[in-house]
């Protein structure tokens, strides 16, 4: 099953605030422990608190400026309704480097957006050795490990764990990568992962069609699809991958949820490797011992 954009009846941003009225329960405050991780990573976490929560959600969008999509009224009320992270700037052109990045903490010399099949380790195997899972839902990927480059409004390219070889080789790791509307199935039957990368298909992302565009398939699509399915000690992120060629690669993202101080905002400068080892405090889990071991972790914008 795919999300359908509502295109018959308007639908109010009330939505989102019934979404927000459905998390209730508030994580326990822990402070980081990163006994196996550098001394630096050590000293930045024992000095950190982060809520340790059960669930993320990334959902991920396309080569916009921070200016242009906090301008749009959905991710200006997520933004505004959650946590702005508005100080976040990716790491370069063209895309693929950037989504490598967030998963890995290095981008492993990738520099273009041509298959890439790659050795090294990534945020699926510390989820899976600390016993926690994760799963990518990308609208229209077609199913059975599909390696090539597109398949209708679905681009590898934007699929990072896809891109290892440790997934591409191990039927059940590959198993874990499924069209988007898996996300729907999981929410119902109460198997959502620790970890979930959803990858909206070409148009959705607003790749091929605009900030605008993905915008209005946030509000009238995406969030009605999930509201009141959510469990509680779950955040949501809204986030891209690069900004236009021109706009300096800062870009938006919110972070959305019970386990956010709503109206708060993190101003200190982050890349896709502060992203990451926010993700691996969040999760419990050690780092991978890259740039994501010394980056630093988003804070004073949790309850």
């Amino acid at each position: 099953m795919k999300f359908k954009v509502i295109s018959t009846v308007a639908v109010s941003f009330l939505s989102v605030q019934a979404f927000a009225a459905t998390i209730s329960v508030s994580p326990t405050i822990a402070t980081i422990s990163a006994s196996s991780a550098s001394s630096t990573s050590s000293l930045l976490a024992s000095s950190t608190k982060v809520p340790h929560i059960d669930h993320v959600i990334v959902v991920e969008f396309e080569n916009t400026d921070y200016a242009k999509a906090i301008a749009q009224p959905t991710f200006s009320k997520l933004a505004k309704q959650g946590a702005n992270i508005s100080n976040f700037y990716a790491e370069t052109h063209p895309s693929q480097g950037n989504y490598i990045a967030m998963i890995a903490g290095d981008m492993y010399g990738v520099k273009n957006d041509l298959n890439v099949n790659l050795n090294g380790r990534h945020l699926g195997d510390l989820l899976e050795e600390a016993g926690k899972t994760w799963k990518v839902y990308a609208s229209d990927f077609p199913g059975n490990c599909f390696l090539g480059e597109r398949s209708g409004e679905y681009a590898r390219k934007h699929v990072p764990f896809i891109s290892f070889k440790n997934v591409q080789t191990d039927p059940a790791r590959c198993a874990n990568i499924v069209e988007g509307g898996e996300l729907l199935n999981d929410l119902a039957n109460g198997t959502l992962p620790n970890y979930s990368l959803y990858i909206p298909n070409m148009s959705e992302d607003g790749h091929d069609t605009g900030v605008a565009y993905a915008d209005n398939w946030i509000k009238n699509s995406f969030l009605p699809s999930i509201q009141g399915s959510l469990p509680p000690s779950t955040l949501v992120v809204f986030t891209f991958d690069e900004s236009s060629r021109s706009g300096g690669n800062h870009i938006y993202t919110s972070f959305y949820g019970d386990v956010v101080k709503p109206g708060s905002t993190y101003t200190s400068k982050i890349d896709h490797y502060g992203f990451l080892h926010t993700i691996e405090a969040l999760l419990g889990l050690q780092d991978l011992g890259k740039n994501d071991a010394t980056a630093p972790v988003v804070t004073g914008i949790w309850k």
